[in-house]
């Protein structure tokens, strides 16, 4: 019995030998599966936007962490607001590993809405990972009679905030801010862009926007804004508070303060989690697991590289990277709700 138990135990020992051929094997099969090859980034948007700054980098790094050092190259395919790009890479191009694609932050919200155009769903995407976040601000000029949403909340006039239209983020966040806090904005419609908006403020056309935080820390007009005192922030969209705003409250604080019903916040999750997406990849179903496995640990390599990091921050272009996983978890979590939550997102995005 002695020398059963021996040769057990010294049979465990030899396990990890024994498999950790086949675990080379399986690396030496991708490394030469993508040598010689070329990876291709869909990109749902025109050249020079963020999508595809990100998407350009990204091709710059990731393929010296993938076995057999493919070649990256990024193609745009804008339409439909990357509808057109996402149909394309989740239902024609081949499952093999070398397509992934870059949609909206918001393409969970096509589907969720039933959008006619939409030929693919979501919970079936591998995600890859994101480099970034995108949440956003209230601003509101300083010498108008709005000190906090408190204000907001208890005023017979709303304030009148630009947007550029209903698609808009600006226009989504006012409706979130409507729907839980029960704060009235007085959206106007029909600014060209941002700069617009923000030169309205200026002009006193409007006194306020909401936008995405890292502008809003990162360039003009904005600095020399905060600089003379011209603006203030209302309150912003993280989970937790940003360390360039730490005195300004969450919209997740304020639901708690306002005591938000449940279906409230779920409705607010939902139109929010765009932020979380930032600019995500995927690869269609049907992709080997492996290779999954694969673009993944590569894409969190490629986040952790000092050049990359340099990169962008030269670029101003602000990291907050989540990977594949987690981006699933995130997906089945805006994409599983109650009739209530999806009848109200319809409409407001059918606005």
């Amino acid at each position: 019995m002695k020398q059963l138990k021996i040769m057990a135990v010294s049979l465990l020992l030899l396990l990890p030998v024994a498999l950790s051929p086949w675990v080379s094997v399986d690396a030496q099969a991708q490394a030469e599966f993508y040598k010689g090859k070329t990876i291709r980034i869909v990109v749902g948007f025109t050249p020079a936007g963020f999508y595809d700054r990100w998407a350009r980098m990204v091709a710059r790094y990731i393929g010296k962490y993938i076995p057999g050092n493919p070649e990256i190259i990024v193609q745009n395919m804008p339409g439909a607001g990357s509808v057109v790009a996402t149909n394309y890479v989740y239902s024609v191009a081949k499952p093999d590993g070398l397509i992934l694609g870059m949609p909206s932050a918001s393409i969970y919200q096509d589907q969720l809405v039933g959008r006619k155009e939409v030929q693919f769903d979501v919970r079936k995407f591998h995600w890859i990972g994101t480099q970034d976040k995108r949440h956003m601000v209230f601003y509101m000029r300083a010498d108008a009679p709005y000190q906090s949403i408190g204000d907001v909340i208890k005023s017979k006039e709303a304030p009148k905030c630009g947007a550029t239209g209903t698609a808009s983020t600006d226009y989504m966040l006012a409706r979130v801010v409507e729907e839980t806090l029960g704060g009235k904005i007085n959206t106007v419609l029909g600014y060209p862009g941002g700069a617009e908006i923000d030169i309205a403020v200026e002009r006193g056309e409007v006194i306020c926007r909401l936008m995405s935080i890292d502008p809003y820390f990162g360039r003009e007009p904005f600095i020399g804004w905060r600089k003379k005192g011209f603006v203030r922030l209302l309150l912003q969209t993280a989970k937790t508070r940003d360390p360039r705003a730490p005195d300004v409250p969450s919209i997740h604080e304020l639901m708690d303060q306002y005591k938000t019903p449940e279906i409230s916040r779920r409705f607010a999750h939902v139109m929010l989690a765009a932020s979380e997406f930032g600019s995500p990849l995927f690869l269609p179903p049907g992709t080997p697991s492996e290779r999954v496995k694969m673009l993944r640990a590569a894409h969190v390599k490629a986040m952790k590289d000092p050049e990359l990091v340099a990169e962008a921050a030269k670029g101003r272009l602000e990291m907050g990277p989540s990977t594949g996983e987690e981006l699933d978890a995130l997906t089945k979590e805006v994409m599983d709700q109650p009739p209530q939550v999806i009848d109200r997102v319809k409409r407001i995005l059918a606005n």
